[in-house]
């Protein structure tokens, strides 16, 4: 019943929202204007004063803190769009949505069905790189949405209704970015078996079966013995955040690729992509600690592919087990950081508050990897014991290198 409720009180703001008073009043407002719970607050009483209807008011002081939030993903663009709040959670960043488009172009797609498009994100790309689109959505909230959303495009249509339903005549391209996660007691829980999904792999693979082009996008978290052997699958990590990983079916799919890391940064985009003589991680040369330590990008680490970054830049890995691979130079590659070790120490919680308190520590930094600990609540314990006046700031690297635990005290480049 509560899913129900949500689902009929977010019908109510949009009727509200797309009222002419409504439309009118969202067009007036910055959404900087909400940019904190208090300035959101002010800017409610203030239209209701000024004589505006208090269902409209809610209902654009809703979608206005939405565009806010959206603006993370979208930069400015967000002011221009109309979201759910599920709708944002699950929107793939334009610039992600664009490389999706230019996969289509590049393949020769001339006709692409976005199956459960959301409020239209790749829509909008694949359209704006001059594709015909039918976008295709099970909710109807969202659906309107989308409509809005794709409004300055002639070349996309809108459909409400199911992907699994859709009649594919005359389409040569499908994306589709299935639903990964499932109500429970009125919120929701992500999902992590492919045939859980809606609509499920199985049905990718049965549009590739009749021939389809096909681009699915999925959690970062699959798992790689779900992947189909036909697919070349793509790990997109965006500033640091692994935020998805891509199937590619057909023309999209890449000759000899079958897996590949893209790290987007302050650069640009960075490619690295399985070799013929590194097909497992496996292989990685394990051995003692050097200069320096790195710790790979998680895209990197989920598409398994460090040894094929260890052949690119030497060094080798300190446990089989763990990412960190270590290197006796400083190196520089955008698909891993790097720090100078400045010294070793023993886990030891008793020792490592001391040597916190002998160092004036006050700010620290602390990354792991097979070590059962939170951070968070070790940095609490550890700067316990440091005096308040304490302001240096140090960073340790936490591993198991075979039963031992270390503590890597390190200097990032």
């Amino acid at each position: 019943m509560a899913q129900a409720s949500n689902d009929s009180s977010l019908k109510e703001q949009f009727t509200a929202l797309l009222s002419e008073e409504g439309w009118k009043l969202l067009s007036t407002i910055d959404p900087s204007m909400v940019a904190t719970k208090d300035a959101a607050w002010s800017l409610n009483e203030k239209l209701r004063k000024d004589g505006h209807d208090p269902q409209v008011v809610r209902a654009v002081i809703a979608q206005t803190e939405l565009r806010f939030k959206a603006r993370v993903k979208f930069g400015p663009f967000a002011d221009s769009l109309i979201f759910t709040p599920a709708g944002l959670e699950q929107a793939t960043r334009l610039t992600i949505a664009g490389l999706h488009a230019r996969r289509y172009t590049n393949a020769g797609s001339t006709h692409v069905a976005d199956l459960g498009c959301g409020i239209g994100t790749d829509s909008i790309a694949l359209a704006s790189a001059g594709l015909k689109v039918t976008a295709v959505e099970m909710d109807e909230t969202t659906a309107a949405a989308t409509t809005l959303n794709l409004m300055p495009f002639e070349n996309a249509t809108v459909v409400h209704g199911g992907a699994e339903e859709t009649d594919l005549t005359g389409i040569d391209g499908v994306w589709l970015d299935p639903a990964r996660r499932t109500d429970v007691k009125g919120s929701t829980r992500r999902l992590f078996d492919p045939e859980a999904f809606s609509p499920p792999l199985s049905f990718v693979e049965k549009l590739v079966d009749d021939g389809l082009d096909v681009g699915v996008k999925l959690g970062p978290g699959l798992p790689h013995e779900a992947i189909p052997d036909s697919a070349e699958t793509v790990w997109i990590s965006d500033h640091g955040s692994v935020i998805e990983a891509c199937l590619w079916f057909g023309k999209l799919k890449r000759p000899e690729v079958t897996r590949a890391a893209l790290v987007i940064d302050k650069d640009g985009a960075h490619e690295l992509v399985s070799s013929a003589s590194a097909k497992n991680d496996t292989l990685a040369p394990v051995g003692e600690l050097e200069a320096h330590i790195y710790e790979p990008d998680g895209a990197v680490i989920r598409s398994h592919l460090i040894s094929t970054l260890l052949e690119q830049t030497g060094g080798h890995l300190l446990d089989e087990h763990i990412a960190y691979f270590t290197h006796a130079e400083k190196i520089s590659t955008p698909f891993a950081r790097g720090y100078k070790v400045l010294a070793t120490h023993d886990y030891n919680v008793k020792k490592l508050r001391s040597w916190v308190k002998s160092n004036a520590i006050g700010t620290l930094d602390i990354k792991k990897r097979g070590v059962d600990v939170t951070p968070e609540e070790l940095r609490r314990i550890l700067l316990a014991g440091s005096p308040k006046s304490a302001k240096n700031k140090a960073t340790l690297i936490l591993a198991r290198l075979g039963d031992k635990r270390v503590a890597f005290e390190v200097e990032p480049h």
